[in-house]
């Protein structure tokens, strides 16, 4: 795997992240929570590639990064309710659960039909996402027990087979928060960085 310094030089690191997405490859990228490991969401082979190389079941669904709300509102419904906090909260470090549309493959949706989508506050992904003009795969680049690995170095390690790492130094060590817009009311499913605290009903 080739490693890039994202602070070296920004515009290089773009253009060559840029190149391993469009060409199916894999790349591993920083967020404004762990480092993630994804491909181009409209791309299968690279799909099948991501699921072989994280070692888990095709099945379960991986959340995708979309660079703004008008691009996730091509892959989901986007609720009066949704669309009202996720004004307030993206970009940030949160997951939506949303219903998906017809736009997303179907290897990517739950039983359920719901996505997971991520705006993330980190200026370069959502650039690459922006140029690359659909969504990136986005999974944690976790170990095989599913811990969060935060060095660069260590996850070189991990995911040799990846085609680029775009590093950013050490990473933060905590998730994303997960919030659940399927049901009548918002649900928390996961607490993680994102405090959304001031947004819901006690």
């Amino acid at each position: 795997m080739l490693v890039l310094d994202l602070l070296s030089d920004p515009h290089e690191a773009l253009l060559r992240a840029l190149d391993v997405v469009e060409n199916g490859g894999i790349l591993v990228y920083p967020t404004d929570t762990v480092y993630g490991i994804g491909c181009d969401l409209e791309n299968k082979d690279a799909l099948d590639r991501l699921y072989r190389l994280k070692k888990i079941p095709k099945r379960k669904p991986l959340s995708f990064i979309c660079s703004d709300l008008k691009m996730v509102s091509e892959y989901a419904k986007v609720g009066n309710s949704a669309h009202s906090m996720m004004r307030k909260l993206l970009p940030g470090p949160f997951t939506f659960i949303l219903q998906a549309t017809r736009q997303v493959p179907k290897l990517m949706i739950s039983k359920q039909r719901t996505v997971g989508i991520r705006v993330p506050e980190q200026d370069f992904t959502l650039e690459l996402v922006r140029r690359l003009g659909r969504p990136l795969v986005n999974t944690s680049a976790s170990d095989s027990l599913e811990e969060v690995v935060s060095d660069p170095d260590q996850i070189e390690e991990l995911y040799p087979r990846a085609d680029l790492m775009i590093s950013l130094g050490q990473q933060r060590s905590e998730a994303s928060t997960i919030l659940d817009f399927t049901g009548d009311n918002p649900e928390v499913i996961r607490q993680g960085l994102g405090d959304l605290s001031a947004y819901l009903r006690r």
